[in-house]
């Protein structure tokens, strides 16, 4: 009998880099900016061919955007787990596979990423489940096209993960470029649940412990606060993967961004798909990008961003974009009602 595949889609974040735009009452992955949809929403409609059900993990606040705009493409989601509290993604993983038979397939996806839905796309996870179901813990690979410092990568052979790497200096990064064999790190996995259980019993059984009771707290897909405090926070990558033996990665070859960035956006825009609202101001020393609602005309100006919302205007230098964060951390301690 084939095991069922559930698309556990991880949703918690609220895209600090892409401010003001992203706001913690409507984070990144919920602007319907793209093409009128959000990345959330794009998640869904992706994975809609390659997995039975929907496994949404989220917070209070968030869950009742992403059952609306679930509903707005005819998506249903089946099971939900609400956190009152983040502790990072090996604990909500771990929540989500002791919610499951130990039999289910997990194709766990952040919520937040834009990728070519085509062939390749459903050939990867085609095979990515093949192994699962041969109780490997399977990772995915993204071919990268710069020598990032942002992405942790997976340097592989063939299918075997040789070692994870994290974020490199820019002289790692171009190394890593040049020999061939180091993917990024895409955040993605599919394994059984009952496999990633008895992984994490191994190298982080506290962890374990901790999740098995949050999970008996569950009351409509809630857990309690006092249970999830109890988890301790670490990344799936630490807590389970680097300690491994049972690791395979598919070098994937799919179109694949995190939209992390207004750079990232505009270099999304220039290959041709749609951002709604976002305007191009054309000028021969390099040209501006505007996002806003409004017709914008511009003269004389060269390589800006510029954000506008109802209550703040974001104005900088293009491909400069990493700076948000820094903004919006300094806004966060004095300026609380525009975060």
């Amino acid at each position: 009998m084939k095991n069922k595949v559930v698309n556990v889609i991880l949703s918690g974040g609220s895209g600090t880099r892409l401010w003001p735009l992203s706001r913690k009452n409507n984070p990144k992955q919920f602007l319907q900016i793209f093409d009128q949809k959000s990345l959330f929403q794009h998640t869904v409609l992706r994975n809609q061919e390659v997995s039975d059900e929907y496994m949404l993990i989220t917070n209070e606040a968030q869950f009742s955007e992403a059952e609306k705009q679930g509903s707005q493409i005819g998506a249903s989601i089946a099971h939900k787990i609400i956190e009152p509290i983040g502790r990072n993604t090996a604990p909500a993983i771990a929540l989500a596979a002791l919610s499951v038979s130990e039999e289910t397939i997990l194709f766990v996806t952040p919520s937040d990423h834009m990728i070519e839905n085509g062939e390749c796309y459903k050939s990867t996870i085609s095979r990515a489940i093949a192994l699962a179901n041969q109780n490997f813990i399977v990772t995915f690979g993204i071919k990268p096209t710069s020598p990032h410092t942002g992405f942790g990568y997976i340097e592989f052979d063939q299918e075997e993960v040789v070692k994870f790497r994290e974020k490199p200096s820019a002289k790692e990064a171009e190394l890593f470029l040049e020999k061939g064999n180091f993917y990024w790190n895409s955040g993605m996995f599919c394994f059984k649940a009952g496999v990633f259980l008895d992984e994490l019993k191994k190298s982080a059984p506290e962890m374990l412990t901790a999740c098995e009771k949050a999970v008996a707290s569950m009351k409509n897909g809630k857990v309690s606060l006092d249970t999830m405090q109890k988890i301790p926070a670490n990344s799936v990558d630490y807590a389970v993967l680097e300690h491994s033996k049972i690791l395979k990665t598919i070098a994937s070859r799919f179109c694949w961004t995190d939209l992390g960035s207004f750079d990232a956006i505009i270099d999304y825009y220039q290959d041709g798909n749609q951002v709604d609202n976002l305007q191009e101001i054309k000028h021969k020393e390099g040209n501006s990008y505007v996002f806003s609602a409004k017709k914008v005309v511009g003269a004389e100006v060269s390589n800006l961003v510029v954000v506008d919302t109802e209550d703040a205007i974001l104005v900088l230098p293009k491909n400069k974009s990493s700076v948000v964060k820094d903004i919006y951390d300094k806004i966060q301690n004095g300026n609380t009602e525009l975060t």
